[in-house]
């Protein structure tokens, strides 16, 4: 008798888990930069068909729905963007899309696509997709126009610096990875760095490995909205001559680092010698005016 209650109990509770277990949609392209005036579209992918709804998320604010697409018309939440949004679904399976057309700067955001659903206890639940990000720019995007391996060798260790260069826009995922799987031990990743000539940007991955594994090889990968790619430690490795460039990595790196900080003093002198020259000028009035009050 008990282990049938057993049984039931666990034949209940995986049940349950069954069916409010629901699937996040998947949505694509992840991210996506195209320029003032054009079109941007993207994708919802459901596990079967479902009323969707379209939500717009800015930076610190709580995701706001655009609108829902009820069987391939649009019911729009505001009236504003009715003439430039379309929606329509796939005949042939459960993917919805989603097209914004003349493009402005405010329509930069998160979209996210969700679905409701009738959960066990009896009520509804709402289930988002993963996102995607658009960047609406008056530049286009472009993928990096270099990217290359440097080293250094100290003592018992050797560092690996992986440059990418030129890129637009900023966002970037970098990571290292060895012939079986992800590398994120004595791995840092610096922040993107801006061109002071234009607005491409660039960034800076170290790897630090024990000597022991120099002739070991590594993988830089890295994958941009652009273009994907992967770099050898063993096809990148350089002369001793450009190992001193690895060092003008760092050093420029830190040397940004620095320069802010120096742009940011700089501003601070200049804001309290502001204060001090309108708390002077202030002193003056308060003081001409008590004088004037003096001789009346």
């Amino acid at each position: 008798m008990g282990s049938m209650l057993l049984f039931a109990v666990l034949l209940a509770t995986s049940f349950w888990s069954c069916v409010d277990m629901q699937a996040v949609p998947g949505q694509s392209p992840g991210q996506q930069t195209q320029l003032r005036g054009t079109s941007a579209s993207m994708s919802c992918k459901l596990q079967r068909r479902e009323t969707v709804h379209w939500y717009k998320q800015l930076p610190g604010e709580q995701p706001k729905r655009i609108l829902y697409d009820s069987e391939g018309t649009p019911v729009f939440d505001s009236t504003s963007d009715r003439n430039r949004m379309q929606v329509w679904s796939d005949p042939a399976q459960p993917i919805y899309h989603l097209t914004i057309n003349s493009l402005t700067p405010r329509d930069s955001g998160i979209y996210f696509c969700a679905y409701w659903y009738f959960t066990t206890v009896g009520y509804y639940n709402k289930v988002f997709g993963s996102g995607t990000k658009l960047v609406v720019s008056e530049k286009a995007s472009s993928p990096p126009a270099n990217s290359e391996i440097l080293h250094t060798k100290h003592k018992n260790q050797t560092t690996y610096v992986c440059l990418i260069e030129k890129f637009y826009p900023e966002v970037i995922r970098v990571t290292w990875t060895d012939d079986e799987k992800e590398v994120t031990d004595n791995v840092v990743k610096g922040d993107t760095w801006q061109s002071p000539k234009d607005d491409e940007y660039s960034i800076a991955s170290w790897l630090t490995v024990p000597a022991e594994n120099k002739d070991k090889n590594y993988y830089c990968k890295y994958e941009h909205e652009e273009k994907q790619a992967s770099l050898s430690t063993q096809d990148s490795m350089k002369t001793a001559s450009q190992e001193e460039d690895c060092g003008k990595v760092f050093n420029r790196d830190q040397l940004m680092h620095r320069t802010a900080y120096l742009v940011y003093i700089i501003l601070l002198l200049k804001s309290s010698m502001y204060y001090l020259i309108l708390l002077f000028f202030s002193y003056k009035v308060w003081a001409s005016t008590k004088h004037q009050g003096k001789k009346a």
